[in-house]
């Protein structure tokens, strides 16, 4: 039975988290309004007028960058637009992920939909006409400063719209342009006076691997409550410390969030019920679970504060020049990354440090003189068996990753074109890092919970909470329990596909109802 894909209409307004989120990993189809493409058309016609002008207008009669000042005859503006995408083409490196470039380019799009570029209504047509055939253009990870646009990686975008460079198809296959736009039914767009340019100068790599990144963190941030959760259960926690009269001394929202979710994921167990009394032995215990929710909570908070700046970036017109609601074409500043270098950056830092306690709870399983009872490293016979001695080392080894990750790219700047963009925002840099570091955190989690789920076992004939039990019997489907040494590395990619995907998170829900 066929899928029916999602559809997409690009408007005048913003696009949604859901609409990137859709075209960029659910193959959704791309139409454009009849608003935008009106709006569109309208700014089109201004450009023509001021092509003609005598007054010097940049990126329409005149070079670009550094080159602003020299003036292009009119018989040469076609091939300044189609020279401006070929040499602004200019990535290098490893190939960019296919979601990627498909969110890049409907935000470009969104941006074109706001009549706000001057671009023909042909020009943004054949985006969503590309995005639709799920046609990808081949960009390469290195090219991008994060001001001027994300330019090298944009420009690789237009230059498959005008039948040059290569592409791949949705089942990955690569092509030429030229023979690709043929196999689908597509023609290559001839540009005009602005276009080139605009179809480059934009924030959309770097915003749409933000958005992505905030697609995954709102599970991640979820699954790693549970997993907290589960390493207090598996250590004799205490659930006391979640208690919401605790956290409303300290009133930030991502925090009381948190603690609530450990405290549904706790309910019910059977492990943690002699704290219920006073005869416990342990007056408190560590950081790592005690301050979970506070960790947690800080991390929320970040997510929201970027989720925010993602929003307004979404409902930007961006681009240089632009073409103001009167019919002025300005040059403008709105292309610099900085806001959303930032809190790719600011995510980063978060990423790494919900990854640093996330594998402080996982070293605690393993050693006896704080694992309250359980065998040294949850070996079934320590010293022939090294349990899960070197998954400890493998997150180890990410959250080390993670650490160099978080050091922020926005601080740094190179000028480029001879002094003219003398501070860029590195904001493409940031945002390759943090996919790198929530691959990190994704991992992490997906080794405290692969644990945490052996050391409850061996709590046993100790029965967990419903919720926890839950996630291990959905992790049990695809790793054994305690036993033997195992070859470890298939169980732990196991537990990593169904953090990704989000099954154990549906697991730890269908018993507590939707986690905030």
């Amino acid at each position: 039975m066929t899928t029916s894909r999602p559809t997409v209409t690009v408007g005048i307004g913003a696009v949604s988290f859901e609409d990137v989120i859709n075209v960029a990993r659910n193959n959704a189809e791309v139409k454009l309004s009849e608003d935008a493409l009106a709006e569109i058309g309208k700014s089109a016609e201004r450009i023509r007028e001021l092509a003609n002008h005598e007054k010097p207008v940049y990126g329409v009669s005149t070079g670009f960058g550094a080159l602003a000042s020299k003036h292009i005859p009119l018989e040469m503006r076609t091939a300044l637009q189609r020279g401006l995408i070929r040499s602004h083409a200019a990535g290098s490196g490893p190939e960019v992920e296919r979601e990627v470039i498909r969110a890049l380019m409907l935000l470009r799009l969104s941006t074109l939909a706001t009549g706000r570029t001057g671009v023909r209504p042909e020009v943004a047509q054949a985006y969503a006409d590309m995005l639709s055939a799920g046609i990808t253009p081949v960009v390469h990870e290195y090219g991008s400063l994060g001001c001027s646009g994300d330019l090298a990686p944009l420009a690789h975008c237009a230059l498959a719209i005008i039948g040059e460079g290569y592409v791949r198809d949705e089942n990955g296959e690569l092509y030429e342009t030229a023979d690709a736009m043929e196999k689908y039914g597509l023609k290559p767009v001839e540009l005009a006076e602005k276009e080139g340019l605009a179809l480059i100068n934009g924030t959309d790599g770097m915003l749409g691997m933000l958005v992505m990144a905030l697609d995954d963190l709102d599970r991640l941030t979820k699954l790693a409550d549970v997993a907290a959760a589960m390493s207090v259960e598996g250590l004799v926690g205490t659930d006391r410390v979640f208690s919401a009269d605790l956290h409303e001394l300290r009133p930030h929202p991502g925090q009381g969030d948190a603690a609530a979710n450990m405290l549904k994921v706790l309910e019910g167990s059977d492990i943690i019920q002699h704290h219920s009394g006073n005869h416990s032995t342990y007056v408190q215990d560590a950081y790592s679970l005690r301050c979970a929710p506070q960790v947690a909570g800080a991390v929320r908070d970040t997510i929201a504060h970027a989720r925010t700046v993602a929003q307004r970036e979404l409902a930007s017109a961006v681009d240089n020049p632009v073409v103001t609601l009167d019919g002025r074409v300005e040059s403008n500043g709105n292309f610099h990354g900085a806001p959303v270098a930032y809190v790719l950056d600011f995510l980063a830092i978060a990423v790494a440090d919900a990854a640093s306690i996330s594998e402080r709870r996982t070293d605690r399983f393993l050693d006896t003189a704080r694992n309250r009872g359980l065998p040294p490293f949850l070996a079934d016979d320590p010293g022939v068996d090294s349990g899960h001695m070197i998954a400890q080392y493998t997150q180890a080894a990410i959250v080390s990753e993670l650490k160099r990750l978080a050091n922020p790219a926005s601080v740094d700047s190179i000028p480029s074109s001879a002094m003219q963009e003398d501070h860029v925002s590195m904001g493409w840099s940031a945002a390759r890092k943090l996919r790198r570091a929530i691959d990190g955190l994704t991992r992490v989690i997906a080794i405290e919970i692969l644990t945490a789920a052996r050391g409850i076992d061996l709590r046993a004939p100790q029965v967990p909470a419903p919720a926890t039990a839950a996630v291990i019997d959905r992790l049990r489907q695809e790793v054994q329990g305690p036993g033997t040494d195992r070859f470890l590395s298939p169980e732990i990619e196991a537990t990593v596909e169904m953090v990704a995907n989000g099954e154990l998170l549906d697991a730890a829900q269908s018993v507590t109802g939707k986690l905030n």
